[in-house]
């Protein structure tokens, strides 16, 4: 009898356990992830995830407009062209380029990549500014002494996601405890890396061989869709889609054109 209340109480020993240890782990993804904040204060305390919901929607636009656009958001060298599916005239940059007959185009962006992440930059660096002021305000709000200092930020293009890295530090004190956070990432998911890979190889045939053989191409990544469309004056208009995000990336090139008899 003894044996048996003795063996009972053995297991609800380590059911208890076995219940203290699992909560234990959902606690601490729930820190980790934001869904509990950290200190008191409410959600907002959470810098990382105030500062994504912030800058999120607006990293989203600026690279889904540069990408519609030849990499650029406010193209100066462009193909002004109207696509049945949109119904609207868009300002498409060229990104190779030859205003001559019979010879090859020019490659007008040798910095590809570095020039996306300069566009996005440009265009995002007041949000960035003021989120992060935002955040500081909304602390402050919450009863917080705050300490925020700003320095810069740096896009990166990576695969599967632009990254923005802010250099900056925030130190937040509230009843005697404190807590200090350094150097945010936003990360959003987008191919634009993997599409810009794709234009510089593009480019490069387009200005070796006067052509890109788009149809071998797609049997050997078959997760690009490439568009190829040679408008009424000889300028060529590529449009490279990725087939799991339907992420679009337009470009104009003119090269190797024979003139009108």
């Amino acid at each position: 009898m003894d044996d048996k209340i003795n063996k009972r109480g053995q297991v609800a020993m380590f059911i208890i356990i076995g219940v203290l240890v699992i909560g234990v782990i959902v606690l601490f993804f729930l820190f980790k992830s934001g869904v509990i904040p950290y200190g008191e204060g409410g959600r907002e305390t959470n810098p990382d995830s105030f500062l994504k919901s912030c800058i999120e929607e607006k990293i989203e636009e600026t690279v889904k407009t540069i990408s519609l656009q030849g990499g650029n958001m406010n193209p100066v060298f462009y193909k002004r062209f109207k696509f049945l599916e949109e119904g609207y005239f868009v300002n498409i940059s060229y990104l190779c380029y030859n205003q001559n007959y019979y010879l090859p185009c020019i490659n007008q962006e040798p910095m590809l990549i570095q020039h996306l992440k300069d566009e996005i930059e440009n265009e995002i660096k007041s949000q960035v500014e003021s989120c992060f002021s935002e955040l500081g305000n909304s602390l402050e709000k919450e009863g917080y002494v705050v300490d925020a200092v700003y320095r810069e930020f740096e896009v990166d293009l990576l695969p599967k996601k632009v990254a923005v890295e802010i250099n900056s530090e925030l130190t937040l004190t509230k009843t005697n405890e404190s807590f200090r956070y350094e150097n945010f990432t936003v990360v959003v998911p987008s191919r634009i890396y993997e599409q810009a890979i794709v234009v510089q190889e593009i480019i490069s045939q387009e200005a070796k061989y006067c052509n890109f053989e788009f149809l071998g191409f797609m049997l050997l990544y078959p997760e690009f869709h490439i568009d190829k469309f040679l408008t009424t004056d000889s300028i060529t208009i590529y449009t490279i889609k990725h087939q799991d995000s339907e992420d679009k990336f337009r470009f104009a090139i003119r090269g190797c054109v024979i003139p009108p008899l």
